[in-house]
């Protein structure tokens, strides 16, 4: 078996992280992480009509960077497993029409790239594919058009929002001998406490987040000190407090090695509230900050916890409230 208790997976021979790259638009360029990204867009449309075009664009353009750095063409990856936040995965979609690679389009809202991770890895170790590249997108004015209000009105947010992340992440994943391997990938359950304000999305995904965690360490009899870094992906201000508090009452109090994505990419003066959100969250500073900081030996192991909210403008609209979902990947040097 390659599994240990319900919900964890241990990989056989743990495949690699070869390459990986980031693309981020000018905001998050300018915050405090814009010395670990491989392109700094000048402005949002990236040279197109519009931010849809735009974001798929985005898309394409890290998964390009991650194969010219290992000087690997399309046609040398077997899978490619991609994902957005717009309806119908549009972005990863017309993305993957240009790219030409098998495709798996994968929806997990802001999980999506710990998602695309897992999966990958399974291939890779599963020996059904050689090399894979994982990708997510996300862009902060495609976002607001389709899940609260078009940027142009002006809307004042709420203090519990999030700034969606402008960029896309992609990380090449395959056998090697040495390196960055992806070990262990604990599967979350859609968790749901009944939130149903769409301006706070910290507060929906704690509750899966502090899930999937307390499975992990059950399921692998590891605790919290064991990892240099756990991040998870964007809960932000209100959702990192929240998870601060759940895993304590559970019994596993997270320490000063606990961080999370979306306080991580922005820095307080540039107003982005309650910190950032987003497909791209995640996924560019890992495809970044982390894998890079990894690279030069500051973390040795680190679990990254993908956090997710399954929410749509229609279910919204209809009075349900807001499933979350959350996904870790353990992240290993050796």
């Amino acid at each position: 078996m390659r599994r240990v208790g319900k919900q964890t997976i241990v990989f056989q021979d743990p495949p690699l992280i070869l390459n990986h790259a980031s693309v981020v638009g000018p905001k998050e360029g300018e915050g405090p992480l814009q010395k670990t990204f491989d392109l700094i867009l000048d402005d949002t449309l990236f040279g197109e009509k519009s931010w849809e075009k735009a974001e798929c664009k985005i898309l394409q353009a890290a998964v390009n960077l991650a194969l010219d750095k290992e000087n690997l063409g399309r046609d040398e990856i077997d899978f490619l497993l991609a994902g957005d936040l717009l309806n119908q995965n549009i972005s990863a979609n017309y993305a993957a029409r240009q790219l030409a690679i098998p495709f798996f389009g994968l929806y997990g809202a802001c999980s999506t790239m710990a998602e695309s991770l897992i999966l990958g890895a399974v291939l890779v170790d599963g020996e059904f594919a050689e090399k894979v590249v994982a990708a997510v997108s996300s862009h902060h004015d495609t976002a607001e058009r389709q899940y609260r209000f078009p940027t142009e009105q002006g809307v004042q947010r709420p203090l519990t929002a999030q700034w969606t992340v402008t960029g896309a992440g992609a990380a090449l994943i395959g056998k090697g001998e040495k390196g960055t391997r992806i070990t262990h990938a604990t599967v979350g359950k859609v968790i749901d406490l009944g939130i149903k304000d769409q301006s706070d999305m910290g507060a929906a995904m704690a509750p899966a987040a502090t899930d999937t965690l307390i499975r992990h360490f059950t399921d692998t009899g590891r605790k919290p000190a064991d990892y240099d870094l756990i991040i998870t992906g964007d809960l932000a201000t209100i959702g990192k407090e929240l998870t601060h508090q759940l895993m304590e009452q559970q019994g596993y109090p997270l320490g000063e090695n606990f961080a999370d994505c979306g306080l991580l990419i922005y820095d307080p003066t540039q107003d982005t509230h309650a910190g950032g959100s987003g497909c791209a969250c995640s996924a560019v500073v890992t495809c970044g900050h982390l894998l890079h900081s990894m690279s030069a030996g500051m973390y040795q192991k680190i679990m990254l916890v993908g956090t997710g909210a399954l929410l749509s403008p229609i279910s919204m609209l209809q009075g349900e409230s807001i499933p979350g979902i959350a996904h870790a990947v353990v992240i290993e040097n050796y």
